[in-house]
């Protein structure tokens, strides 16, 4: 593979300035903040200059995105190597408790990612931090450790956006490497993991955007009996 040359060096170090400018008025002003006038002025150059790197605004916020939830990917990637990988239950609660911390640490970046109309190609199954989410739920699935509901149980009216939802969840389970068959996949599983995700979310969202009831004045030990609920209603055996 050839070099790059001295223009592609210094075009890719102007493209990781834009995302960097984005990514500070992001955290600093808020999403409402990045504009491309606003960061073209930070960087001082012509905001039409900016089109040369992408194509709209939205463009340009959806590379944003994938670069947080790259981060939020590799803090989670790191909490799990100390995991074994046979521990699929105790590298589900890791994920959880690592996703909770980050949003929290971290609430422009989570309003960005997971609580912003979105209408290009992200979404939770295509980004890095999906990728690792719905793998652990993968082995979960190979190694049998849950417990759906009977696919009888599911509400009629909900099967023909759960049957989209498993087609895209084995697919994106098999890029990541884990190769589920689908009669393991059941709709009352799908069904399962899309109730987890759900209030796993809730609660998130509720803390880091202020919501929380409160009389509720411990959040993460609420958490923990939300956590401990989750993985029991799954089905999972945790030590």
């Amino acid at each position: 593979m050839s070099e790059p040359t001295r223009r592609e060096r210094a075009r890719a170090a102007t493209d990781r300035e834009i995302r960097q400018q984005a990514r500070t008025l992001l955290i600093n002003e808020g999403p409402e903040a990045v504009t491309l006038r606003a960061i073209a002025r930070q960087l001082g150059i012509t905001a039409p200059a900016l089109y040369r790197y992408y194509s709209s605004r939205e463009d340009l916020v959806h590379h944003v995105r994938m670069d947080i939830c790259a981060d939020l990917a590799d803090d989670l990637t790191a909490d799990l190597a100390g995991i074994p990988e046979s521990d699929t239950v105790q590298q589900v609660l890791t994920i959880c408790r690592g996703f909770r911390r980050w949003a929290l640490a971290h609430p422009r970046e989570f309003s960005m990612v997971f609580a912003t109309p979105r209408g290009g190609p992200d979404d939770l199954s295509a980004d890095p931090f999906g990728r690792i989410f719905l793998s652990v739920a993968g082995q979960v699935l190979i190694a049998k450790q849950i417990s759906p509901p009977p696919d009888d149980t599911v509400p009629p009216a909900m099967r023909p956006d759960l049957e989209a939802f498993r087609a895209d969840l084995l697919s994106t389970i098999a890029q990541t490497g884990v190769d589920v068959p689908g009669d393991i996949l059941s709709i009352g599983t799908t069904y399962m993991i899309l109730q987890f995700w759900v209030r796993l979310y809730g609660q998130v969202a509720l803390e880091v955007f202020g919501h929380f009831p409160m009389l509720i004045s411990n959040t993460e030990n609420f958490f923990e009996v939300m956590l401990a609920d989750l993985v029991a209603d799954a089905g999972l055996n945790v030590d």
